[in-house]
């Protein structure tokens, strides 16, 4: 028998995905089953070095995160990435769309929700300050949704001629609560009325 195979727990690979990033119940079942079923000796074993296990099973996705002190300092195993406004922007319009497709009554049966780069456009036109430059936002989108793939919110379900389709990914509600949602719409309300 090896070191490996001495030293590792049936829910290793799971706490190593976790480290990685949030888990799927549907990409990743034997991974998903494996942070069900054993949530307490994960969070046990995570916990000692200052992490937090969140499972969200009605809405199929598990993470981690840093626990805080009084003051909102962590150990600092994992780096806070700041994204800028422009990427904000286009995060509160996923959000908001996800919320809308959850509020929708027609739609108790479907779980996923689908956006394509052009409803995105759409929707986040909505959202642009009036004085905001459109035309140099517009033209990076792809990068600000490109982001927002990379940071796990959004995935690439389909790529056809000039049209992308993605899967808004569940654990944007975790970044983006409705408190935070919220307070973004005031704010860009605000901004519009000061103009």
């Amino acid at each position: 028998m090896s070191n490996l195979e001495r030293n590792t727990k049936p829910y290793s690979k799971a706490i190593v995905k976790l480290l990685k990033g949030a888990i799927e119940r549907n990409r990743n079942s034997n991974i998903w089953d494996d942070v069900v079923n054993y949530q307490i000796e994960i969070q046990e074993y995570i916990s000692q070095i200052g992490l937090e296990l969140i499972v969200k099973k009605e809405e199929g996705f598990a993470f981690i995160k840093q626990f805080e002190d009084s003051e909102g300092n962590t150990l600092g195993l994992v780096t806070r990435r700041q994204i800028g406004f422009e990427t904000s922007i286009v995060l509160v319009v996923l959000r908001q769309s996800l919320e809308e497709f959850d509020s929708n009554p027609t739609q108790f049966q479907v779980f996923e929700k689908f956006i394509t780069d052009s409803e995105i456009k759409e929707e986040v036109e909505l959202f642009l300050p009036e004085k905001f430059n459109r035309v140099k936002f517009l033209k990076e989108l792809d990068g600000y949704i490109n982001n927002i793939v990379k940071l796990g919110y959004l995935s690439e379900v389909s790529k056809k001629e000039n049209e992308t389709k993605y899967q808004i990914q569940r654990i944007i509600k975790e970044k983006v609560t409705l408190d935070i949602l919220q307070a973004f719409k005031l704010k860009l309300q605000e901004n519009v009325e000061s103009i």
